[in-house]
């Protein structure tokens, strides 16, 4: 005769991430703890376990969600329970993030666009872990052209090449730039190498009429401006 215990029961985990499912259903995500939409994230990419210490291992480890969106696959799979897979669909969330942040800004003018930019820009660097350095080249209704990549570095320098920068912006028929950088230290305060890097690329781009409309350092939680500063 089969006994109760003899019949195969759903796991504990089961019934949590159906009313998890059904809180987010209800509130659109309102008043889910982080870890919580965390779990969320992690219910297909791991189906048969319990995510939750998962989630709280993550956030422990890099301190928020943005954080963990942003670690490195390496550094993602040295945390116990995260594979190739969990750490690659983690990093689309991240992507993603970003993709619909540089629509807000795509085919606007940057300038009446600012607090949209500043968030696509957090968004894409806040939490990188090496400096790098970017380009938004700009039309003459200030409108994106082109955001590209220049140069990546150690965790406090990344090369730029003024002449370079230039010579894009000429082929791209840009007549203003926007230069990004991140510091990964978290302090967003330029740096004297910031400033004459920055001096560099304005008097390269003098003679071909293009103008440095601003240079923007992305910390941790703040940003700053050289335009803002008075250093433009």
């Amino acid at each position: 005769m089969t006994g109760v215990s003899d019949i195969p029961q759903e796991p504990h985990y089961h019934g949590h991430r159906d009313r998890l499912r059904a809180r987010f259903a209800e509130t659109g995500g309102e008043g889910l703890a982080d870890y919580e939409l965390l779990e969320l994230a992690l219910f297909r990419s791991i189906p048969r376990r319990d995510v939750k210490p998962l989630a709280k291992a993550l956030l422990a480890r890099f301190g928020d969600l943005a954080r963990v969106c942003a670690a490195s696959p390496d550094q993602l799979t040295e945390v116990r329970g995260v594979s190739e897979k969990t750490a690659l669909d983690l990093k689309l969330i991240q992507v993603l993030a970003v993709r619909m942040a540089r629509e807000q800004v795509t085919g606007r003018p940057l300038i009446s666009s600012w607090s949209a930019l500043l968030d696509y820009l957090r968004a894409a660097l806040a939490h990188a872990t090496t400096e790098e350095f970017r380009v938004l080249f700009l039309d003459k209704k200030n409108r994106l052209v082109a955001d590209e990549f220049q140069a990546r570095g150690t965790v406090d320098h990344a090369p730029v090449y003024p002449r370079e920068i230039v010579k894009r912006a000429l082929a791209l028929d840009s007549s203003a730039i926007i230069l990004v950088h991140n510091h990964p230290s978290g302090d967003p305060t330029p740096s004297r190498a910031d400033i004459d890097m920055t001096k560099r690329i304005c008097e390269a781009g003098k003679p071909f009429d293009i103008v440095v409309h601003d240079h923007i350092v992305i910390g941790r939680e703040r940003t700053a401006s050289f335009k803002a500063l008075g250093l433009l």
